[in-house]
């Protein structure tokens, strides 16, 4: 059974950074892209930045480009999220997933697994 472990959320100030990682466990399979989604109370889940299997292809959502940084390492099975300059506008339930196609969707329906999330706070 896959499983997707998020880490590396908590509390940061303004201006700030944080490292997320995502480690999938029990994969038979390979090729398959990663992504990064986010939801604030109240507020619907938001694309957040996504990367194919080798890397080459990426996205990002507009509000985060600049500041955020997608990579991935395929021999550890793990995604990560490198988030810089972070704003209070950033504070969300941070999920990754994982979707069986070859290149990198912003859309929440193209994944098939799901990790639990991990909370990013960002104080003013």
């Amino acid at each position: 059974q896959v499983q997707l472990v998020e880490s590396g959320g908590g509390l940061v100030q303004a201006g700030g950074s944080l490292r997320l990682s995502c480690a999938a466990s029990g994969l038979t399979f390979s090729g398959y892209a990663l992504g990064w989604f986010r939801q604030a109370p109240g507020k619907e889940r938001e694309f957040v930045a996504a990367i194919t299997w080798s890397g080459a292809s990426i996205l990002y959502a507009d509000s985060v480009k600049g500041r955020f940084t997608i990579s991935r390492d395929n021999a550890k099975n793990t995604v990560y999220l490198q988030m810089n300059i972070l704003k209070p506008e950033d504070t969300a339930v941070y999920n990754c997933a994982l979707s069986f196609g070859h290149i990198t969707y912003s859309d929440p329906a193209a994944y098939h697994y799901w990790g639990q999330g991990t909370q990013v706070t960002v104080s003013s």
